[in-house]
C-alpha cells in the first residue's frame, strides 16, 4: 500500500473520525478532504472486525476518479477495492459486490436501490456497513438520494438498532440553505448535521497551514458599461410587444421585465395556464415568447449572432410543423423581421461589450509564452458552445495560444458529453494539451481538475456554495477570480450577496461548532425525530395524491396540439425507471425518427428511434422507443411532453412522479401473456 502522512490541519479535522465518532469534514476545495477520509478508511480497516467501507458519491465520473486517485494506489495492495456505477454490470450483484470486498466506492442511486431491492443478490442491508463515506455531503437534504439513504440510517438509530455504519461526511461548504440572517443559518448547519447523525469539524488549530496550502485567489470585478446602443436586442423586444397584443394577455397576468429570468419563469406558467385551460393560443404564444426571452438572455451575454442563431435554430422547426392560425402568425412575425434582426446581428459597432472585456480578461493571463491554465464558467451547455466558437474564431486568442474545449454534465442528449467525453478532455486539460476550459457547473463541484491561474464567472447567478467551488479551482500561486460583468448589473449583486453568505456559513457553523455536546445533541436529535415524522407524513399524501384518480380516468393529451393520444392506464412502470406504454393500438399516433445512440448498454433493452406526434404537422417529440428483452417493442415516454385530462381539470407536470395516479408496474410475463397468447395456452 501507498505510504502517505496528512498535513497538520488534516490531522486536526479527522480526529474525533479516528476514535469512531460521526464527522463533517469541512475544508476548502482543494484542501485534501478526500485524502483525508483514505486515510481514516485506511484506520478503521486496520482496526475493525469485518470492516466494510463504503464511498457514496453524487456523480458517475467521481466514482473512477476516487477509485483510480485516491482510493486504490493507497488500499488497492492490501484490500479489495470495487467501483460501481450505472454502467456497471456489478450492479446487477450488488449484494454480492459488498459481501466480496472490503471498499465499495458507487454511486448513492446504488446504495440506494440495494436498500430497498429485496433480491438476494442485489440487496444491501447498512448494517452490512462499517464506514460509509460521503462526498459533497451539502447535498443530503429534501428529497436527494443521499438524504433517503441516510432517513434509512436514522429510522434505524432512534428505533435503538446499534449495527449502523460510521458517518463520515466531505464538503466543501455546507451553505445557508437560502438562509440570509444568522439564526436561520444555523438552522440549516443543525439540520445538515442532524440528516449526517454528525458533528461538523474544521481546522481551529492550523488555519495558517491551510491558507498557505490552498491559497485563496486573487478576486477581480472586470466591470462593463451599459450599451449605448442595443438595436437588436430593442428590435426582439419590439416583436414581443406585438405578441403580448396578439394573445390578448388575460387582465389578471404581469409579465415582468423582458430579458430577465423573472420574465421567464412567467411565461412557463403562462404556457401552463394555456395548456390546462385548453388554450393552444396563450400555450403558443407563452412559448415563443419564452425562446425571445432566451435570445434576449444569450444577446447581454454572448455576440448577438448567437442570439440570431438561437432563434434561426427554432423557427427553422416551427415552420415545418405549424397546424394553426396561431402557428402561423407567430412564425410570420419571425420571417418578416428575420433579415432586419440578421443584419442588426452582424453590425460590429453594437457587439457586446463583455466580449471585449472577458478577452482582455483572459489576454491577462494567457500569451504565447505563458504557461497557464484556466477555468471559463457559463451559464448554459448552449452558451459553451458559442464562447468555444468565440475563441476558436479569435485571432487575437488564438496568438495568445489558447487551445480550449468544452466541458459540460454527462448525459444521452446530443448537447450533453459522454463520460468518455468528459474524461479525454480533464485528461487532455492535465496534459497540457488544452489549457481554458469552458465549463457549466459541473467542473465546480468535485472534478480533479488541476490547478488553474485564472478562473472566470462570466454570466451567472449562483449559489454561495458554486461560487466557493469555482473559487476554490484557482489554485495556483497568484491566482486570479474574475468576475466579468456590467456595471451594476445582477451579477455584481449577487457575487456580492454571495460573499456575505460565505460569511454567514462560517459564522453559523462556529455557532453550531461552540454548542455543548447536551445542547447539539438535543437539537439534532429534536430536528431527527422531525425528520422521521415529516418522512411518514409527506409519504402519506404522495400515496394519497397518487390515488387521487384512476388511471383509467386520466386522458393523456399532446401538450403541442392538444390532440388526445392516450389513457392512463395505457402505461406500466418498467424497471422502476421507464414508463412505458404497452398499448397496442398506441403505434398509431406516433411516426419514427432517427436512431437513438447511447454511450452505455444495458442488460435487459436498448434504444430504438426517436418518437413524435403523428396530428397532422404537429411532430411534437414524446420521447423513444426501447427494445426490451429483444421482443417487446415499447415506446418510452416524457410526460412533460404530454397534457393530462383529470376528472379535475387539465394539468402539466415536469416528472412521472407528480402525476395524480398510480401507474402499474410492467412485468414481462403479462405482456407476453397479454400480446402473446397463443404461446401460453
Amino acid at each position: 500500500m501507498g505510504e502517505f502522512e496528512l498535513r497538520s490541519y488534516q490531522k486536526e479535522v479527522v480526529e474525533r473520525a479516528l476514535k469512531g465518532e460521526n464527522v463533517i469534514i469541512w475544508l476548502p476545495t482543494g484542501g485534501g478532504k478526500t485524502r483525508a477520509a483514505v486515510y481514516v478508511a485506511r484506520r478503521h480497516l486496520e482496526t475493525t472486525a469485518n470492516a466494510k467501507v463504503m464511498v457514496l458519491v453524487n456523480k458517475v465520473h467521481l466514482v473512477d476518479q476516487h477509485y483510480t486517485k485516491e482510493f486504490e494506489p493507497y488500499l488497492g495492495s492490501g484490500y479489495k477495492l470495487m467501483k460501481v456505477s450505472g454502467d456497471s454490470q456489478e450492479k446487477d450483484f450488488f449484494g454480492i459486490v459488498v459481501q466480496d470486498n472490503d471498499v465499495i466506492i458507487c454511486t448513492a442511486q446504488i446504495l440506494y436501490n440495494a436498500l430497498i431491492n429485496k433480491e438476494e443478490a442485489k440487496h444491501v442491508e447498512l448494517s452490512d456497513i462499517t464506514l460509509l463515506i460521503i462526498d459533497e455531503c451539502h447535498h443530503t437534504h429534501k428529497e436527494s438520494v443521499y438524504n433517503k439513504i441516510m432517513r434509512c440510517y436514522v429510522e434505524k438509530k432512534l428505533k435503538g438498532q446499534r449495527r449502523i455504519p460510521q458517518i463520515l461526511g466531505l464538503t466543501a461548504s455546507p451553505g445557508t440553505g437560502g438562509a440570509k440572517v444568522l439564526e436561520e443559518a444555523v438552522n440549516h448547519v443543525l439540520e445538515i448535521c442532524a440528516n449526517l447523525d454528525s458533528v461538523i469539524v474544521s481546522t481551529k488549530n492550523y488555519t495558517p497551514e491551510l491558507e498557505e496550502k490552498v491559497p485563496r485567489p486573487q478576486k477581480t470585478f472586470d466591470i462593463v458599461e451599459k450599451r449605448t446602443a442595443d438595436p437588436f436586442g430593442d428590435h426582439i423586444k419590439w416583436m414581443m410587444q406585438q405578441i403580448h397584443g396578439f394573445m390578448s394577455l388575460p387582465p389578471d397576468v404581469r409579465l415582468r421585465e423582458c430579458g430577465t429570468q423573472e420574465y421567464e419563469a412567467d411565461v412557463v406558467i403562462l404556457e401552463q395556464r394555456g395548456v390546462s385551460q385548453d388554450n393552444r393560443l396563450l400555450a403558443q404564444c407563452a412559448l415563443h415568447l419564452r425562446q425571445y426571452n432566451d435570445a434576449l438572455l444569450i444577446n447581454d451575454t454572448l455576440r448577438m449572432m448567437d442570439a440570431y442563431r438561437s432563434l434561426e435554430e427554432f423557427y427553422d422547426t416551427k415552420v415545418i410543423t405549424a397546424i394553426d392560425g396561431t402557428d402561423y402568425f407567430l412564425v410570420g412575425l419571425f420571417q418578416e423581421n428575420q433579415v432586419e434582426l440578421k443584419n442588426f446581428a452582424a453590425d460590429p459597432r453594437y457587439e457586446n461589450p463583455k466580449m471585449a472585456k472577458l478577452e482582455s480578461t483572459l489576454l491577462g493571463q494567457f500569451g504565447p509564452d505563458v504557461q497557464s491554465r484556466g477555468i471559463l464558467f457559463s451559464r448554459t451547455r448552449r452558451s459553451t458552445r458559442c464562447l468555444l466558437d468565440w475563441v476558436q474564431k479569435n485571432r487575437t486568442l488564438q496568438k495568445a495560444g489558447i487551445k480550449a474545449a468544452i466541458l459540460t454534465g454527462a448525459g444521452n442528449g446530443i448537447t450533453y458529453m459522454t463520460q468518455n467525453e468528459q474524461a479525454d478532455t480533464i485528461r487532455n486539460f492535465r496534459n497540457g494539451i488544452l489549457n481554458l476550459l469552458i465549463s457549466t457547473s459541473v467542473a465546480e463541484e468535485g472534478l480533479d481538475i488541476p490547478e488553474c491561474n485564472l478562473v472566470v464567472r462570466y454570466g451567472l447567478l449562483t449559489n454561495e456554495i458554486a461560487q466557493q467551488q469555482a473559487s476554490g479551482r484557482a489554485r495556483a500561486r497568484d491566482s486570479q477570480y474574475s468576475v466579468v460583468a456590467q456595471k451594476g448589473g445582477r451579477e455584481i449583486r449577487r457575487e456580492h450577496i454571495n460573499e456575505y453568505l460565505e460569511e454567514l456559513t462560517g459564522k453559523a457553523i462556529a455557532r453550531v461548532q461552540s454548542m455543548s455536546e447536551h445542547e447539539f445533541r438535543r437539537k439534532v436529535r429534536m430536528q431527527q425525530k422531525f425528520l422521521v415524522f415529516a418522512t411518514f407524513f409527506f409519504a402519506d399524501r404522495k400515496t394519497e395524491k397518487k390515488n387521487r384518480h384512476a388511471a383509467s380516468s386520466i386522458r393523456i393529451l399532446c401538450r403541442n396540439c392538444f390532440a388526445e393520444v392516450a389513457s392512463g392506464s395505457d402505461f406500466k412502470l418498467l424497471e422502476n425507471a421507464h414508463y412505458v406504454n404497452v398499448n397496442p393500438d398506441f403505434k398509431n399516433r406516433y411516426k419514427l425518427g432517427v436512431k437513438v445512440v447511447l454511450e452505455r448498454r444495458f442488460e435487459d433493452w436498448e434504444p430504438g428511434c426517436t418518437v413524435s406526434c403523428n396530428n397532422g404537422n404537429c411532430n411534437k417529440d414524446w420521447g423513444f422507443e426501447m427494445k426490451y428483452r429483444k421482443v417487446a417493442i415499447l415506446p418510452n415516454l416524457a410526460i412533460k411532453n404530454f397534457a393530462l385530462e383529470t376528472p379535475d381539470g387539465r394539468i402539466t407536470v415536469k416528472k412521472w412522479k407528480d402525476v395524480p395516479f398510480m401507474v402499474e408496474e410492467f412485468t414481462f410475463e403479462q405482456y407476453c401473456s397479454d400480446f402473446f397468447p397463443d404461446l401460453f395456452d
